[in-house]
């Protein structure tokens, strides 16, 4: 904790591509750290960023007892005083509003809340409304650790907003520890959830599409300046592409899981990686030491 100036220490693990087991490593992470757990550090927050199909609670059996609605902000025209001069068509990098003719059209789904169309409009012929764009939930998850997720409305187009808001929103204790569970792949919102994070745990797979993957996402963390390490699951089924390229950019690899029948069975079950074997709660607690120690 104090290698980050008294912070605390703020993990995020991601994968380049979806399905390589970033969820069953969030969850068994928290786990180990939770048991760890005494009176001088509290159980660990896993906030689950993946907003658009959240599922570590599947894993933890959170029990939510506090929910917060989220919205933007989109503008609304008042058609007696706009005069189609086309300022906020103009100021509008995401193509939101459309003049056509005297007819100010907004496109919601593309607006992203900035206020620019506000605040030029010279008539004050636009004002911003809440639009309902999701949820945020919280509560206690197994082992004590405090759970947080957030979940996108279906149809809606934008995850930014919701991963933003939900690192705000969760309670955070003094000196605890936090795992973001992020999104898959290398767009927005992935580097939403892993900004101001201590380090990243990019999960991947020995396969020439996982390696194709990881390499993207190396990049993006890379072009943030942040620190990272790899977890390979689902090791030997694949070659040693994925471990060469490693080495080749000065990148540990932290842990292999292997590829079992054992493991895919208990996680399409459910069942957290340390409940299926209690000998990774060492290894992922050495996962951890290794984070601390970089």
């Amino acid at each position: 904790m104090d290698k980050y100036g008294g912070m605390s220490v703020r993990i995020a693990v991601a994968s380049g591509k979806g399905g390589t087991g970033k969820t069953t490593v969030a969850t068994s992470l928290a786990l180990s750290l939770a048991l760890e757990a005494d009176g001088g550090r509290p159980p660990p927050l896993l906030l689950d960023c993946d907003v658009e199909a959240p599922n570590a609670h599947l894993f933890l059996a959170p029990e939510f007892t506090r929910r917060t609605d989220v919205s933007v902000m989109i503008p609304r025209v008042d058609e007696d005083r706009c005069t189609g001069c086309g300022r906020c068509s103009e100021v509008c990098q995401y193509h939101a509003i459309a003049v056509l003719g005297p007819k100010v059209l907004v496109f919601p789904q593309l607006c992203h809340g900035c206020g620019s169309c506000t605040r030029q409009c010279p008539e004050g012929a636009l004002e911003e409304i809440p639009s309902p764009i999701g949820v945020l939930q919280a509560g206690t998850a197994q082992g004590g650790i405090d759970f947080a997720r957030g979940v996108l409305n279906v149809g809606e187009p934008m995850a930014g907003p919701i991963i933003r808001r939900l690192k705000r929103w969760a309670a955070q204790q003094d000196g605890q520890i936090v795992i973001l569970d992020c999104p898959p792949g290398t767009s927005c919102p992935v580097v939403e959830a892993v900004r101001g994070a201590s380090f990243v745990l990019l999960v991947t797979e020995p396969t020439p599409f996982g390696l194709h993957d990881l390499r993207l996402a190396v990049r993006v963390g890379r072009s943030l300046g942040l620190p990272m390490g790899v977890i390979i699951n689902r090791d030997g089924i694949g070659d040693e592409s994925v471990a060469d390229y490693c080495e080749s950019e000065g990148l540990r690899v932290m842990l292999r899981i292997p590829f079992e029948r054992a493991i895919a069975e208990g996680i399409a079950r459910g069942q957290p990686l340390v409940a299926l074997d209690p000998q990774y709660h060492s290894r992922f607690l050495k996962v951890f030491e290794c984070i601390t120690d970089s």
